[in-house]
């Protein structure tokens, strides 16, 4: 599966701050279906994300009926966003997302 969205990014304080990107609910929902198969435990799904053409791999947290997509430093530096700031967002669960059209 795969989506295409907007997203705000958000700041999540812990031991130390984390940078995530909100992934809206309606999306979140439709993770949300497939969790049993795509989990590797914890609630925790492994994902491949583009955003400004930067793709990396992570994985999503359940948090508050949806999920976060964690940006780390380098990505966030890469992209030049911080806290407040939207992102458009392409992601797949498994790391497989579609090649761009040519």
């Amino acid at each position: 599966m795969q989506w295409q969205f907007r997203a705000p990014v958000i700041e999540w304080r812990g031991p130390a701050p984390f940078f995530y990107a909100r992934i809206p609910e309606t999306v979140g929902a439709e993770i949300a279906a497939v969790k049993r198969i795509a989990s590797y435990g914890w609630g925790v799904i492994p994902v491949k994300a583009t955003i400004a053409g930067v793709t990396f791999e992570t994985s999503l947290f359940p948090r508050e009926n949806t999920y976060l997509l964690p940006l780390k430093v380098l990505v966030r530096k890469r992209i030049g966003v911080t806290v407040g700031d939207e992102v458009e967002v392409e992601m797949a669960i498994g790391g497989v997302i579609r090649e761009p059209d040519l």
